[in-house]
C-alpha cells in the first residue's frame, strides 16, 4: 500500500520538475517591458511622434545586440492624447495591469508632472524628455531629465536668451513677459523674472493666457502698446505658431524676439511658419552645426530621417529624437552594468556616472538635472518658404548661446529683420 501511494507522488513531483525546468529559460527569455505615455495626438503629438521613432530606433538596435541582460526589450505605450489629465490613468494601468519592469516618460512638462506621485509611490526610476522644473516640487532622487537646462532648470528656457539680449549696444532698458497659464510657461517664466531683476531690466508687461487661446492677435496689440525693447514668451507649439503669426501681423517692433518658444525647432512647423522666423531668436538643444558633432550623432540622424519619410514625421529630427535615444542609451548602460533591475542599484548608478551618449556627455546632479546646463538660443536668418533642405546646415539658425557652441551673433532690431 505505502508503495502504491509513493509512485504517484514520485510522477506528480517528477512532472512538476520537468515543467519547471521548462518554465525556465522561457521566463529567462520574457522580454524587459518599458511602459510609458505619448502624445500620439493633440499640441504634442508633432514632436511627440518623432520622440517615439527614435525609442522604436534604439529598441530595434539593443534587440540586434541581444538584448538587455539576455532579454528582448518590449516597448509598451498609449496615447495621452496631450492631456495631462489622461497620464496617472495610463502609468496606473501599465504597472497593475501590463505590468512594466521600467517606465519612462511621455514628452514634455504638462505631460511628466502628473506620472510623478505614481512613480514615485512605486519608488521606479523615472527617465523624462523634456520636462522643466518638474522635480522642483518633488524632489525625487530616482528622476532623472534628459533636458540640459541644468540643475536650476527654471532658468534653462530664458537664461541664455537673456544673456543675448544684454550683448545689444545700447542695452535693453525694457522687457515684456507672456506665457501660457501651463506648467512649463509658468515655470519659465518665474527663472525669466529672476533673472530680470538681476539684469535691471523694467518689466512693462507680465501676463499669461489661457492654453487653449486661438487668437493671439489681441496679446500682442497690448505688447505693443507697452513698446518692450525685449519680448520674452514661454510657449508650447501651438502658441508659439500662433505667437509669431500675431507678430508678423500686428507689426511687433521690438529690438528682440522670441524666448522658450517650444515647437519652432520643429521641422514641420519650420515649414508652416517660413519667412514668419525670420529674426526670432528661439530655444533649442542641438543643431546640425560643426560644434556639435558628437560621436554617433550623424549615424543616427541618418537612420532616423530615411525611417522618418515612411512614418510622416519630422523629416529631420533634430530636437527631440536624439536626446529620447540619448536617455535609453543612459537607461540601458546602467541596467547592464547594475546586472539587475533593482531600482535603487540603477538610480546609484546614473547618479554617479558620466555617460557617452550620441548628444555628447551627460551627467546628473543631485536633483536628477544635468549637471552643466547646455541650453542654445538661435537665431533664424534668410529663412525661405517651404524649403526643408535649407535647415540641413544650420546656417539657417545660427547659435548665439552658450559661447562654446556659438556660431554667429544677434542681429538686431527684430522689426527689420523680419521684412
Amino acid at each position: 500500500m505505502r508503495r502504491s501511494l509513493l509512485r504517484p507522488i514520485r510522477v506528480l513531483v517528477l512532472g512538476l520538475l520537468v515543467a519547471f525546468a521548462a518554465v525556465l529559460p522561457a521566463r529567462a527569455a520574457d522580454p524587459i517591458k518599458i511602459g510609458f505615455s505619448m502624445s500620439l495626438t493633440g499640441g504634442l503629438a508633432g514632436g511627440a511622434k518623432a520622440a517615439l521613432l527614435a525609442l522604436q530606433i534604439w529598441k530595434d538596435d539593443v534587440n540586434a545586440k541581444g538584448g538587455i541582460l539576455g532579454r528582448p526589450v518590449e516597448l509598451v505605450f498609449y496615447d495621452d492624447q496631450s492631456n495631462p489629465s489622461t497620464v496617472p490613468a495610463i502609468y496606473t494601468k501599465l504597472l497593475e495591469v501590463d505590468k512594466v519592469d521600467l517606465v519612462i516618460s511621455s514628452y514634455a512638462t504638462n505631460q511628466i508632472a502628473p506620472a510623478m506621485p505614481i512613480v514615485m509611490q512605486r519608488n521606479l526610476v523615472f527617465m523624462a524628455l523634456f520636462g522643466t522644473g518638474v522635480n522642483d516640487t518633488f524632489n525625487y532622487q530616482r528622476y532623472f531629465q534628459i533636458l540640459p537646462n541644468g540643475t536650476d532648470t527654471k532658468h534653462g528656457p530664458s537664461e541664455g536668451f537673456l544673456e543675448t539680449a544684454m550683448t545689444m549696444n545700447p542695452k535693453p532698458q525694457t522687457i515684456a513677459l507672456v506665457g501660457a497659464d501651463a506648467e512649463y510657461a509658468q515655470n519659465s517664466l518665474a527663472g525669466a523674472r529672476e533673472t530680470v531683476k538681476k539684469l535691471g531690466l523694467k518689466v512693462v508687461y507680465d501676463r499669461t493666457y489661457p492654453p487653449n487661446t486661438t487668437d493671439y492677435t489681441p496679446i500682442v496689440r497690448a505688447i505693443q502698446a507697452t513698446n518692450p525693447d525685449v519680448v520674452y514668451v514661454a510657449s508650447y507649439p501651438p502658441d508659439s505658431v500662433g505667437m509669431v503669426r500675431a507678430a508678423s501681423e500686428v507689426g511687433l517692433k521690438p529690438k528682440m524676439f522670441g524666448g522658450g518658444m517650444i515647437g519652432l525647432a520643429f521641422t514641420p512647423i519650420k515649414l508652416q511658419l517660413g519667412h514668419l522666423l525670420n529674426g526670432v531668436v528661439a530655444y533649442d538643444v542641438y543643431e546640425p552645426v560643426k560644434t556639435m558633432k558628437f560621436p554617433g550623432i550623424d549615424e543616427f540622424l541618418s537612420r532616423y530621417q530615411e525611417r522618418a519619410k515612411k512614418e510622416g514625421v519630422d523629416p529631420l529630427g533634430y530636437y527631440l529624437p536624439p536626446f529620447a535615444y540619448a536617455e535609453m542609451q543612459i537607461l540601458s548602460e546602467a541596467i547592464a552594468k547594475v546586472g539587475s533591475l533593482d531600482q535603487g542599484k540603477i538610480a546609484d548608478y546614473i547618479h554617479k556616472t558620466t555617460f557617452h551618449t550620441i548628444v555628447g556627455d551627460v551627467a546628473f546632479a543631485a536633483n536628477g538635472e544635468w549637471a552643466k546646463p547646455r541650453v542654445l538660443f538661435v537665431q533664424f536668418r534668410d529663412v525661405k518658404d517651404g524649403d526643408v533642405e535649407q535647415f540641413r546646415s544650420g546656417d539657417k539658425t545660427p547659435v548665439l548661446y552658450p559661447p562654446e557652441y556659438k556660431t554667429g551673433d544677434l542681429v538686431y532690431p527684430y522689426s527689420d529683420i523680419k521684412r
